[in-house]
């Protein structure tokens, strides 16, 4: 009766129930634009692209469209463009003053590196939508021609992703939040079903273990599920003690508190940064005549060991480059030395900035290293004969994603509850909110 008496408290609040209708209204317009296919498209031709995009990168890229890349829709590059050229932009204000500038700016600086991420959003586009079209729709166009199927498409292409871009602003300013990240996990979560009666299908009708080969499979999904919750919510607790202050006749201070700092302080970002750059042979493939080359077969098949072996090492150095841009150690000793807080048996400045750092360094290795297995166990999964279809969802970004969005939406449902004097989701304890996920989009 308790999850009835949350679900009542939540239609109370009528801001809540707002912001819900307003996300589910979004999501279906989204989920319908996935079905609409490309004019000129013959929609009995599209099960060539249907087979490719059954595994492998094109899998990946199907799974966060929820559908449109196999189904050459509108939606059909989804809101990875935007998600690569966010990469390029962050990357930039690590490169060049101008951008340093402009993240300094506040918020009229983060507004002109919006309209620079929008504008490289379009040239990726213009890129990646000829791409699709050689590349994957071309046999499903019969007697298509450059000014009759393929510009008008590549328009069209370019037009729905920034249509899809706007819904996930929609959300984030008039429905839950973290708009991007939810079009994200509703094109994931629409996968699932199909990809878990699947998998049952072919285990009861395989040899092999049958349905007890399934039950095993849901077992092990469950504690990679758990796993996946622990490298997103683990914390490393720094002490701090902050010095008594005497104003008037009340004394402040004099407790101790806890600097929490994350294992995985980049949580997904380091996943999508490789993923991104991974994409790459995905865009040289649509445009090469060979499509037997050694490299693209190996960069394209997410089961190789060269593939995997990239794919780790990348997310590695990203978990430790983002997080060294989105932590800083010297701006967390000035703000305790500012609020007459020090670190116990630890000198004020930059005695603390140089142990917050030391912390975070050996935090991050072990954080990097389980965030690069936990992006590889989908190839695993095939490996041990698990459909590539049920097995893109034992790891990797969409396992990632689909726990940090879902645990950062709980977050953010249940502050509106605690706000308003109700129960929270979770009796035993707040549902702990995350930092620097792709939800910052």
């Amino acid at each position: 009766m308790g999850f009835v008496k949350t679900i009542e408290n939540i239609w109370k609040i009528e801001d809540l129930r707002k912001r819900l209708l307003i996300t589910f209204f979004f999501v279906v317009i989204y989920r319908f634009g996935v079905h609409v296919i490309l004019p000129g498209i013959d929609p009995a031709a599209l099960e060539n692209l249907h087979a490719k995009a059954a595994g492998g990168i094109l899998g990946i890229i199907d799974m966060f469209s929820g559908g449109a890349f196999s189904n050459a829709s509108i939606f059909a590059l989804g809101i990875m463009p935007y998600i690569s050229a966010s990469i390029v932009i962050q990357l930039l204000g690590m490169a060049l003053p101008y951008f340093q500038k402009l993240q300094r700016e506040g918020e009229s600086g983060r507004t002109k590196m919006n309209q620079y991420t929008r504008y490289l959003t379009i040239l990726i586009l213009l890129v990646q939508g000829p791409a699709y079209l050689v590349g994957a729709v071309g046999d499903a166009a019969p007697g298509a021609t450059f000014f009759s199927f393929y510009l008008p498409s590549a328009i069209i292409l370019a037009g729905g992703s920034m249509f899809v871009l706007w819904l996930g602003e929609r959300i984030t300013d008039k429905g839950i939040g973290n708009g991007i990240s939810f079009i994200i996990l509703v094109g994931i979560i629409a996968r699932l079903p199909h990809a878990l009666i699947g998998e049952f299908v072919a285990r009861l009708g395989s040899q092999a273990g049958g349905l007890v080969m399934f039950l095993i499979e849901v077992l092990f999904l469950l504690l990679v599920i758990c796993g996946a919750i622990l490298l997103v919510q683990g914390t490393r607790r720094i002490p701090v003690q902050y010095a008594k202050r005497v104003v008037g006749n009340k004394q402040y201070g004099g407790a101790r508190q806890y600097i929490p700092l994350k294992v995985n302080a980049a949580n997904v970002m380091p996943i999508i940064f490789a993923q991104a750059i991974m994409f790459i042979p995905i865009t040289i493939a649509g445009f090469s005549t060979d499509k037997s080359s050694g490299f693209l077969q190996a960069f394209t098949d997410h089961t190789t060991v060269w593939y995997n072996l990239v794919f780790s090492l990348l997310i590695i150095v990203f978990t430790w480059f983002y997080t060294a841009v989105t932590i800083n150690p010297v701006q967390m000793a000035d703000e305790l030395k500012r609020n007459n807080g020090f670190i116990p048996g630890i000198k004020p400045g930059k005695k603390t900035a140089e142990y917050i750092d030391n912390v975070m360094s050996r935090i991050t290795l072990p954080g990097s290293l389980f965030l690069a297995l936990v992006a590889i166990l989908p190839a695993f999964a095939s490996y041990f004969g698990i459909s590539r279809e049920f097995a893109q969802f034992f790891g990797g970004t969409s396992l990632l994603i689909l726990v940090g969005v879902v645990l950062d939406t709980l977050q953010q449902i249940e502050s509106h509850l605690l706000m308003r004097h109700y129960d929270g989701l979770l009796k035993s304890g707040r549902i702990k909110g995350r930092s620097g996920s792709i939800a910052a989009y």
